[in-house]
């Protein structure tokens, strides 16, 4: 009997938190249930965790349980009026949109700003439908993390292949080498031609099927070649 009626305490309990927290989600906005900024996960994450206690703990008054929701709730407002208000406060919590490829292409050290590296940039980049480095003039990540490219004019004909990351941050990725089928000296004489002489100098270097290399070495503007692969090799 006794388990029947606790059994029957909990959900009550939880019905009451459920209703509570859908109400406060409602009134904290639609960009809740969307894209968030950090302080707006924080808060989120800490409402699920105070919700948590009453449910699971009989024993703990449910209206404390309350209380912290709303509690959170206000501090949300309070943070939201300032983000909208105060600009330095907006900087701070909120942080600033990063522009992580320019007109001179990547820049390594909005990358390492965000603890982000060429192949998440890169996989941002086929996320957003742009396979090719070069095919962007402009591309950011909010401050929420989402991200953006600004592509350039008639860039669907810049992709035609598939470009393979030779090298990543002064490494050669050997997996790709292998699908390329490529050798590393061959790459290496590129380099050299380009008066790049140790490849721990370069930030990246792709190579597409039809032999478009992209290549940029840390510290300097992109160059885009247009190489013949021994064999005539295609991918």
């Amino acid at each position: 009997m006794n388990k029947t009626i606790n059994m029957v305490l909990v959900m009550i309990r939880t019905a009451v938190i459920f209703v509570v927290l859908l109400i406060i989600m409602r009134l904290m906005g639609k960009r809740q249930i969307g894209e968030m900024q950090p302080f707006e996960l924080v808060i989120t994450l800490l409402i699920a965790e105070l919700a948590c206690i009453p449910m699971a703990d009989a024993s703990i008054p449910l209206l404390y349980g309350i209380v912290s929701v709303i509690t959170i709730y206000i501090l949300h407002e309070i943070m939201t009026l300032l983000d909208l208000k105060v600009k330095p406060w907006k900087s701070f919590i909120s942080g600033k949109p990063s522009v992580v490829i320019n007109k001179n292409g990547i820049d390594d050290y909005q990358l390492k700003r965000n603890n982000l590296d060429v192949s998440d940039l890169i996989e941002s980049l086929r996320s957003a439908g742009y396979f090719s480095l070069d095919c962007v003039d402009y591309a950011l990540y909010e401050a929420n993390g989402t991200f953006s490219a600004l592509p350039k004019q008639d860039y669907e004909t810049m992709q035609n292949s598939l470009p393979l990351v030779i090298i990543d941050n002064g490494k050669f990725d050997e997996k790709n080498l292998e699908l390329t089928g490529l050798s590393q000296s061959f790459f290496e004489g590129i380099l050299k031609k380009q008066k790049v002489q140790n490849v721990k100098r370069v930030l990246v270097l792709t190579a597409d099927g039809n032999g478009k290399l992209y290549l940029q070495a840390k510290g300097k503007k992109f160059e885009t070649l247009q190489v013949t692969y021994p064999a005539h090799k295609v991918w």
